[in-house]
This record gives C-alpha cells, sequence and structure tokens, in this order.
C-alpha cells in the first residue's frame, strides 16, 4: 500500500458517518464547511425578513408575496440559465455570489436613508435563498462522480444542517445587540467568505470541470439560448424531479397550514381553560414552535450523521427517494382520523426531520448522472422554480379549503392523496435514476455519448 493508498486521520473519523475513500476527506470536509456557511448566512438573514415584512407589512402581505417571488424566479432562472451556459463554473459562481453581497449591501445603504425596505426585501430572500443553495450543489455535483456522489454527499449535508442551526442561533444572539439592519452587513461578509472557500476548492479541483459549451451561431445572432424550463419540460427525467419537489413542497406546506390551525385552537383551549401558566395565546404558540424547531434540528442533524449514508449505501439512491413520501403517506392517514397536537407534532418533525436530511441529501444525488447544463440551468428551475410553485399551490388549497369548511382533518386527508402522488413520482424518478446510471456507465465503457432520459 502506498502513502497515496492510506487513508488519513481525517478520512478515518469520517468513517463513523460515510464509506470514505483514502485521499476523500479534505475535499468533503471542505464542501461542507461552503455549504455550512451559505446556510448559517441564510439563516441570520431569514430574521431580518420576518422582522421587516411584519413591521413594514402584515401576516396577509407575507402570504401573497409568495406569488411574486414565482414570478421574479421565472425571470431569473433563464438569465441564470444564459450565465451558466458562457461562463465556466468558478466565474459563475463569483459573478452571481457577488451580484447578492452586492445586493445586501444597497439593502442596508436603503435602510440607513430612511426608505422601505420590506417588500423588497421579502422578494430578494425569496429568490437568493433558493438560488445560491441550488448553485452549491450544482457545484458539488459538478466535483463528485456518481459513485463518490452517493458515499459523499451525506457528509456535505451535514454541513447545511448544521449552519441552519447555528444560523438561527448566531441570528438570536446578534439581533439585540447589533440591531436588525446591521445583520445585512454580517451576511453580506459570511457570504463573501464562503465564496473564498468556493474558489479555493475550485482551484484545486479545476480538472473535474466540463467546459461549457459555447453558444451556437444561430443562437448568437439571435440572442437566444436554451431557456431552462425548456430544458426541464423536453427532458422527461428532469420532469420528473421537477413534479416531485412542487408535490413535497405542497405536501409540507400543506402540513403545516393543518400544524398551524391544531396548534392555535390547542392554545387558545388552554388559555381559557387557565392552564397555560399566564402565558396568552401568542406566547403559548411561540412556546411550542421553539420545541418544534428544536426537535426538528435536532432529529435533522442525527439523521444526517448516522442514518442518511447507510440508507443510501444498502437501500440504493432509488430507494432512499422514495422514503420521505411514503412516510407523509402513513403520517397523513394517521392524522386524518386522529388530529390531536401530539400526533400532528411527531409526525411533522419526522417529516421535516427526514425532509431536511435524507431526502434533501438524496434529491441532490439526483443531477449526479446529469450534463452540465442539466445540473446548473435545469437544478435552478426545479430547486427555485418549481419548488416555490408548491407553495403557492398549497395556498390555493388553504384558500378553498377554508372557504369550503374543511378541518383539520379534512385537509389531512386531501394530503393523502397528495402525497401518494408524491410517493408514485418519486418511484418513477428512482427508476428513471437507475436507468440514467446504467446509460451513463455504458457509455463510459464504450465511449458513445448518452441519449437524453
Amino acid at each position: 500500500m502506498t502513502a497515496l493508498d492510506r487513508p488519513s486521520s481525517l478520512d478515518r473519523a469520517l468513517r463513523l458517518f460515510a464509506d470514505v475513500h483514502p485521499g476523500e476527506g479534505r475535499l468533503a470536509v471542505l464542501l461542507a464547511l461552503n455549504v455550512f456557511l451559505i446556510l448559517t448566512t441564510y439563516y441570520i438573514l431569514k430574521p431580518v425578513r420576518e422582522a421587516l415584512i411584519l413591521g413594514q407589512g402584515s401576516a396577509e402581505l407575507k402570504t401573497y408575496l409568495s406569488v411574486g417571488q414565482v414570478v421574479l424566479l421565472s425571470v431569473a432562472v433563464p438569465y441564470y440559465g444564459r450565465l451558466a451556459a458562457r461562463l465556466h463554473r468558478r466565474a459563475l459562481v463569483n459573478v452571481v455570489t457577488y451580484f447578492f453581497v452586492a445586493c445586501l449591501a444597497a439593502f442596508y445603504v436603503l435602510a440607513q436613508a430612511g426608505l422601505p425596505i420590506g417588500i423588497a426585501y421579502f422578494l430578494w430572500i425569496g429568490v437568493f435563498n433558493l438560488m445560491i443553495v441550488a448553485q452549491f450543489w450544482s457545484f458539488a455535483n459538478d466535483l463528485y462522480t456518481r459513485d463518490e456522489g452517493e458515499r459523499l454527499f451525506p457528509i456535505v449535508g451535514f454541513g447545511a444542517s448544521l449552519g441552519a442551526v447555528l444560523g438561527a442561533v448566531i441570528a438570536g444572539r446578534l439581533m439585540r445587540p447589533l440591531g436588525v439592519y446591521q445583520l445585512l452587513l454580517v451576511g453580506a461578509v459570511l457570504l463573501a467568505a464562503q465564496l473564498q472557500v468556493t474558489n479555493y476548492v475550485d482551484r484545486h479541483t479545476s480538472d473535474h470541470e466540463e467546459a461549457p459549451k459555447p453558444p451556437s451561431k444561430k443562437a448568437e445572432a439571435t440572442g437566444t439560448h436554451t431557456n431552462a424550463f425548456a430544458l426541464v419540460f423536453r427532458t422527461p427525467y428532469l420532469l420528473l424531479i421537477a413534479i416531485m419537489l412542487l408535490l413535497n413542497a405542497t405536501v409540507d406546506a400543506t402540513g403545516e397550514y393543518i400544524l398551524g390551525s391544531i396548534v392555535t385552537d390547542a392554545a387558545q383551549a388552554r388559555v381559557a381553560a387557565g392552564n397555560a401558566g399566564g402565558l396568552g395565546v401568542e406566547a403559548v404558540i411561540g412556546a411550542f414552535y421553539s420545541r418544534y424547531f428544536a426537535l426538528i434540528n435536532v432529529t435533522s442533524l442525527l439523521l444526517q450523521l448516522f442514518v442518511v449514508s447507510r440508507i443510501v449505501k444498502y437501500l440504493g439512491v432509488s430507494t432512499a427517494v422514495t422514503i420521505l413520501p411514503a412516510l407523509s403517506l402513513v403520517a397523513y392517514n394517521v392524522l386524518a382520523f386522529v388530529p390531536g397536537l401530539w400526533a400532528v407534532l411527531g409526525a411533522k418533525v419526522a417529516e421535516k426531520g427526514t425532509d431536511y436530511s435524507l431526502s434533501n441529501t438524496v434529491r441532490n444525488m439526483l443531477f449526479l448522472p446529469c450534463t452540465r447544463e442539466e445540473k446548473y440551468s435545469a437544478k435552478q428551475a426545479i430547486d427555485s422554480f418549481f419548488f416555490r410553485m408548491g407553495d403557492v399551490v398549497s395556498a390555493a388549497i388553504v384558500f378553498a379549503g377554508t372557504h369550503l369548511g374543511l378541518a383539520a382533518s379534512g385537509f389531512a386527508k386531501l394530503n393523502v392523496v397528495l402525497a401518494a402522488a408524491f410517493l408514485t413520482l418519486a418511484v418513477l424518478v428512482g427508476r428513471a435514476y437507475l436507468g440514467r446510471t446504467s446509460m451513463r456507465t455504458l457509455a463510459v465503457r464504450t465511449g458513445a455519448k448518452p441519449a437524453p432520459a
């Protein structure tokens, strides 16, 4: 065994959590640090969003603006696709990230000038958090082969889970001494810092990059380029993933409404019965959600560390992608008949914890057998636009259901149907993934170009 074949102490330590081969630990940790800083940044900026939109607007306005985010994404995603078609990945990531850093600086300047930025910032952050995270995973997909990604993405995903937890804690600690608007500058500094990690990684792995294809003469002459949405709709594999993610978001958002309505009713009942320890309804709800988010974070971290890599290793991606929808189907079947507070709490913690760990990691693995254009342009469309469309569909369902007088159990029954459709799509996606990976493996062996699937 040569020195290159011997695992380092870091490789050996990481084997507790994933199947790490000699020399792979360093890159996995750097990518975990990269996405850790991204998620830390977002969760520092997220409370600013709540403070501004509720302080300068209202809860109703917050709901309606989700439609505005979809409109913005429908414009932003095609422009991102054009950049991805022209720029190498390091230039692409630098241009997009520095644009978002500049936006944060601009919001700070406008706020200091006394201008209301609540609506604009809410719309902006809804685009930022989806596009910047999707871009990172496109970058990670570009660095790893399918085998490497299936083994090492669980370690990278732990960085995201940890960043979400610590980002929220840091925001809570900094809000009082610094104030709301200064957190924008903290976010800008962290976002610029994570970009340096990206650039360092890219400089040391440049041999992995698949160069962008230059635009055709016709595209140059007419100014037209491959549209990210057209790419999704004409590629069955990508379209299946897009619809699956839309259903995922719809089921989750509708489940959050079910939880919120049950929690509100329970809080009002406790206060009316004098069992709230002197707390008001809002305080009881706030205390419940504090425990709820803590349980989700702990569940997600533990699953990411000790379960995700083992599920992928022993069951495979095609089976792992079906676990969340199967769990949702069981959970909402229970809630349809037992819509109690503790039942919905357990169901949502299990669902969200699995979503934030296993499902999130596996969804990103689905792009490992994809082309560069699919990893960057199509992934942006799927992870941002189609995901946000799920929220819009859920809002329409809630609007219609409340006007029809549906109770929590009624919405749970509706979610059973949606979860069944979600599971069906997940099964189809799993089969398509196996088909894609087998075609690319065959193409590598024979030197042929794999046909689109």
